[in-house]
């Protein structure tokens, strides 16, 4: 079952209340889960399927009504980088769906509920289940106060992957050690700052709204450092 303390947070943080919870339910079962207790409800992969579907019309309207002097390619670059799902995992995980996903045993055991690609199903899932349950309006609203924000800060504008980056341009002469360590957090506003180690010796610093995105600040920086003390 759904706990009641996440419910709560549904209703004081999101103002969401569903109105079918068996809906609420379904995105939160793995089908491990629902093949081990063959009673309860079925599990999230169709409302994963239209919940896919919901985000990407949802994000659509939403890019094309704030950037309005971005052409059709740019749009659909900026939709790309927010759509693709790596990135709903994390929204997952902000949101509190990481301890309410009902797993069968051995997924749980095999720490399933930590894999990003469970994570980012759910996330889909959820927001399925909620047009369905209150339409899209209430979806929008719902990533307006998740999603949305992140794009305003023009996180997604740049999809350069500056980790990879950076290791393809220190691996160049062999095979370096490269390390991503958090040295500082908070939770309100959510920060966090990592230290980039390259063979064990510190080489830049970075933070971020999120641990992934402190360590792209952090790879970013050390590709200046690199590339500007090639130029001289």
């Amino acid at each position: 079952m759904i706990s009641n303390e996440f419910r709560q947070t549904l209703k004081d943080k999101y103002q969401i209340v569903f109105n079918n919870e068996k809906l609420l339910e379904e995105a939160f079962t793995h089908s491990s889960y629902a093949n081990e207790h063959p009673d309860s409800v079925r599990d999230y992969e169709k409302l994963e399927f239209l919940g896919d579907a919901v985000l990407e019309l949802a994000v659509s309207d939403y890019v094309y009504r704030h950037f309005p002097k971005l052409n059709e390619g740019e749009l659909t670059r900026l939709r790309s980088n927010i759509v693709r799902t790596e990135g709903f995992s994390e929204f997952a995980i902000e949101c509190g769906f990481q301890k309410e996903i009902r797993l069968g045993k051995g997924e749980e055991l095999s720490w399933a509920r930590h894999r990003k690609t469970l994570l980012e199903d759910v996330f889909e899932a959820f927001n399925g289940a909620l047009f369905l349950d209150q339409g899209m309006k209430k979806v929008q609203y719902f990533l307006h106060l998740t999603v949305y924000p992140r794009i305003a800060t023009g996180e997604f504008t740049d999809s350069r992957d500056y980790k990879t980056d950076l290791q393809e341009l220190l691996q160049q002469n062999g095979s370096v050690k490269i390390d991503y360590q958090v040295i500082a957090s908070s939770q309100d506003p959510s920060s966090f700052t990592v230290q980039l180690l390259v063979n064990g010796k510190k080489l830049t610093q970075g933070t971020g709204h999120n641990k992934k995105s402190a360590e792209q600040a952090a790879a970013q920086r050390a590709l200046v450092q690199l590339e500007g003390s090639r130029a001289h």
